[in-house]
């Protein structure tokens, strides 16, 4: 094979068609040539093949190549890992194995540019005796029953099972197949072509049975909540009954060698396939991102506003919402007294904004930097899915990017106007009252040489989207996987919880944790990242930090508190409001830009006229400016 791929550079000769031949093509056919002018080389070449056939497992190559050995997809992808990093062997009887090292993908170039004639003599090399009879014939027969095997063996998995559609499983589909396959091997055997053809068109009939039955699994887990193994599986099972139809069709084709050659085609395919990750988890993690940014966007619905009403009732949230972090930025200040460890402070910080998230969800108020990684889900479930094809559609998109708009605006000004504010009264008021303030000048010194748009302030926003868009994806896979696992019903119905807490209550807890799973896994995995993100990347030598709008609103005021208002005409208080202004665009925008583009891929939604929907929504801002930030009238 080396020989073959490796030929010297030449000027190639024309076709008949006006191509020229692979140079692998044209050596292969020098080589066949060679062999049949010399008889004694013929001979050794005979007695090679007949030992390989004798002493390899060519069912192998068939059955099992491009198939996981578990039906994990952890497990595929450490397998693939482990082929990548360590070398192979060829001491092996396993044909699978030896195909990895025998070809490469590029291979079917020239594969497929092999004429007829010269595959025909490739075969009787190989192959020796009745093309039709043989080593080969047997292996494919093989790899028939232990692909149907494992079919069979799929469709009876628990997972599987109990997730199709009882209808599709009506008529048994996988029971039928071991004698069905077993049938079409006697007949093949006795060579009985005629019942062949016709038990295969049986064949046939089970795999898109059983083929149905196995889609009608992925319509379950769009409905109660994905399992990538499962989809993983599912894939398996759909491969394997692809393999099984190329096997029929290549024993039962009169064209044996075109057959052949499509079969090896493919297998050069899946060879290509099988030497990445990537595309392995690409595939089987699209539905589960599909599902997180679906439910998502169910939770984003209610953070977009549309009338007058829902903008006032948004701005009364996003206030309440100030306040609690308005707190929660004192007992910032007094955890960085204690003079934690690195590691213990950012915990506790964690801590810290983790509860103050969850109160905010709790009585029902908002903090606007969660919004953006909630609502694109909606935005993007709002696109057709072919996108945009009519000045319909793109006004109605254009109608949800400033509601979208104006709803952040709102959060914002809602949490700021209320925050900063109250942080500086407290100071005021602790200053008339007791002659000193909560945060002192030292501190207040800090937070402007913190959060000044002179600094690093605009990195740490993005990073801080980032984190935002992170954990918007923990609470999509925990809601996920919350309803894959029924615990809903098992706190509605176990009896250790039935017992403890009684029938009524646990059911009213079984409803709740169902509606309140996401929010309390984003909120509490968002303050968490907030507080020990930063010293963990600075364990390795990453200066990140983090820069949250209305927390940064809350310091500012705390700062002018402690140095009095003859801040205001320093140049420094002015930067850090333009940083504040900086981080709450930063904020805003990174975590919604890397939502929508999840939800998108996730919805297979292209947006092909990026330019048309830019120029509508700047037209929109040019006649309508306030549209964006206020409501029309109802």
């Amino acid at each position: 094979m080396e020989w073959l791929r490796h030929a010297p550079q030449a000027t190639l000769p024309l076709g008949d068609d006006g191509t020229r031949t692979p140079l692998p093509a044209l050596r292969l056919r020098h080589l066949l040539n060679q062999i049949d002018k010399q008889p004694a080389l013929r001979e050794r070449v005979a007695a090679l093949v007949l030992a390989f056939w004798r002493d390899i497992d060519a069912a192998a190559l068939f059955a099992d190549f491009g198939f996981g050995p578990r039906q994990s997809l952890a497990a595929e992808g450490l397998r693939r890992l482990g082929q990548r990093l360590l070398p192979g062997t060829p001491e092996t009887s396993d044909l699978a194995e030896l195909f990895r090292l025998l070809f490469e993908p590029g291979d079917a170039a020239w594969v497929a540019a092999i004429d007829d004639s010269t595959l025909a003599r490739l075969a009787a090399l190989l192959q020796p005796g009745d093309p039709g009879t043989g080593a080969a014939r047997a292996a494919l027969l093989d790899a028939i029953t232990i692909l149907a095997s494992a079919v069979q063996a799929a469709g009876y998995s628990p997972a599987l099972r109990q997730r199709m559609d009882a209808l599709a499983l009506q008529d048994e589909p996988f029971r039928q197949l071991s004698g069905c396959t077993s049938a079409l091997r006697q007949m093949l055997q006795e060579g009985r072509q005629a019942d062949a053809l016709r038990e295969a068109g049986y064949l046939r009939a089970l795999l898109d049975a059983c083929g149905r039955a196995a889609d009608s699994v992925m319509r379950h887990l769009e409905q109660y909540g994905v399992s990538v193994n499962i989809v993983y599986e599912i894939d398996q099972l759909h491969g394997r009954m692809r393999r099984i139809e190329e096997l029929v069709g290549a024993l039962l084709a009169p064209d044996s060698t075109a057959e052949a050659r499509r079969l090896m085609l493919d297998l050069l395919r899946t060879l290509g396939e099988q030497r990445g990750l990537r595309p392995l988890l690409a595939q089987h993690y699209s539905l589960l991102a599909r599902q997180v940014a679906e439910r998502s966007a169910e939770t984003g619905e209610h953070y977009i506003t549309r009338t007058r009403a829902e903008y006032s009732q948004m701005l009364f949230r996003a206030g309440g919402g100030g306040l609690l972090i308005a707190i929660t930025t004192f007992a910032k200040f007094a955890l960085a007294a204690l003079g934690l460890s690195a590691f213990w402070g950012g915990f506790y910080a964690g801590i810290n904004y983790a509860s103050c998230f969850v109160l905010v969800m709790l009585l029902h108020w908002t903090v606007a930097t969660k919004q953006p990684a909630m609502t694109a889900p909606a935005m993007a479930a709002s696109l057709p899915r072919n996108g945009i094809t009519d000045e319909a559609d793109l006004e109605d998109f254009v109608d949800r990017v400033a509601q979208l708009i104006r709803s952040q605006a709102a959060g914002i000004i809602g949490n700021v106007a209320v925050c900063a504010p109250f942080v500086l009264a407290v100071q005021l008021v602790s200053q008339a009252l007791f002659g000193a303030t909560p945060v002192g000048e030292k501190d207040a010194q800090y937070v402007l040489h913190g959060i000044t748009l002179l600094g690093p302030t605009a990195l740490f926003a993005a990073f801080t989207g980032v984190l935002l868009f992170a954990s918007s994806l923990i609470a999509g896979w925990a809601e996920n996987a919350f309803v894959f696992h029924r615990l809903d019903s098992a706190i509605a119905w176990n009896p250790r919880f039935v017992s403890a807490l009684g029938a009524t209550r646990a059911l009213r807890w079984s409803h709740w944790w169902r509606a309140n799973v996401s929010g309390l896994a984003a909120n509490i995995s968002l303050g968490l990242m907030l507080g020990l993100v930063p010293p963990l990347l600075q364990f390795f030598g990453v200066p990140l930090d983090v820069r949250h709008v209305t927390l940064a609103s809350g310091q500012l005021g705390a700062a002018l508190g402690a140095l009095g208002f003859g801040l205001l005409a320093e140049p420094v208080f002015w930067w850090c409001v333009a940083g504040i202004a900086v981080t709450g665009l930063l904020n805003v925008s990174v975590s919604f830009s890397l939502a929508f583009a999840v939800a998108l891929r996730s919805r297979g939604v292209r947006m092909t006229e990026g330019r048309r929907v830019v120029a509508a929504v700047w037209k929109r801002f040019r006649h309508q400016p306030a549209s964006f930030l206020w409501p029309p009238k109802d």
